[in-house]
């Protein structure tokens, strides 16, 4: 089998849940390049990526997320890839963050990706596998300043995507996490300029990262090069947090 045969993915159907965002759109793009039929699911009135089929869908709402996920079995009949992306912060230091800022961030963040497996494993078992990947990052692993709830997400996130891995490994379906460092996004463009230094400045690769870097990961953990790698989290970080 070819190199580039093993990228090919024709004929498979994905789902990218926070597709309309700067990464999730990134990795629908490439998706589409290597021949999948993608399906974006994002709040509504959002853009959907070139070429996708958009569904509105609150991520953090069960129903929602199933009656999405249920619309793509029956336009597609199966389901093979599967990207969570979906992700917010809400900025402040542990004793001046609200409750509801905490719930927002975990039902965006964590709980979604929990709705968003809860609903596709069914149809993965079903059509022979496939492969999920969640989108998390090295804030995850070792914690960031005023970033108590993401931080937490985002390290529920590895833990979901590891223990996942066990208990669906049997049906063919693999599960990783992809933990990138600062990646230039609408999120992070908001923040001063000296936090994108600092963050270039920790890089081995004196750079910060594009959502295609991201994407180019996520791409190569849901095709066949990808055979044998799951349970695993992944740094897309040019170095940021090798220690």
């Amino acid at each position: 089998m070819s190199l580039l045969s093993l990228l090919e993915m024709q004929g498979r159907v994905a789902v990218v849940a926070g597709g309309a965002g700067a990464i999730g759109a990134a990795v629908c793009g490439r998706l589409r390049e290597c021949g999948a039929t993608v399906f974006c699911l994002d709040r509504p009135g959002r853009m959907a990526p070139e070429g996708t089929t958009f569904l509105a869908c609150d991520v953090a709402d069960e129903a929602a997320v199933a009656g999405a996920v249920a619309e793509v079995d029956r336009l597609s009949g199966r389901l093979d890839i599967v990207v969570h992306a979906a992700g917010i912060t809400r900025d402040a230091r542990l004793w001046k963050a609200s409750a509801e800022d905490w719930n927002q961030v975990m039902s965006t963040n964590l709980t979604s990706a929990f709705h968003l497996l809860h609903a596709a494993v069914p149809i993965m078992r079903r059509t022979g596998g496939g492969a999920v990947v969640l989108i998390s990052s090295i804030n995850g692993e070792r914690g960031k300043i005023g970033l108590s709830s993401y931080s937490a997400s985002k390290a529920g996130l590895n833990a979901l995507a590891r223990t996942a891995a066990r208990e669906v490994g049997v049906f063919g379906i693999r599960v990783n996490a992809l933990a990138p460092g600062w990646i230039t996004t609408p999120m992070t463009a908001s923040l001063p300029d000296e936090f994108h230094q600092r963050a270039a400045d920790e890089s081995a690769l004196g750079r910060v990262g594009e959502p295609d870097d991201v994407a180019r990961a996520a791409v190569f953990l849901v095709c066949d090069l990808s055979r044998h790698v799951t349970g695993q989290v992944i740094r897309v970080d040019g170095g940021q947090l090798i220690g």
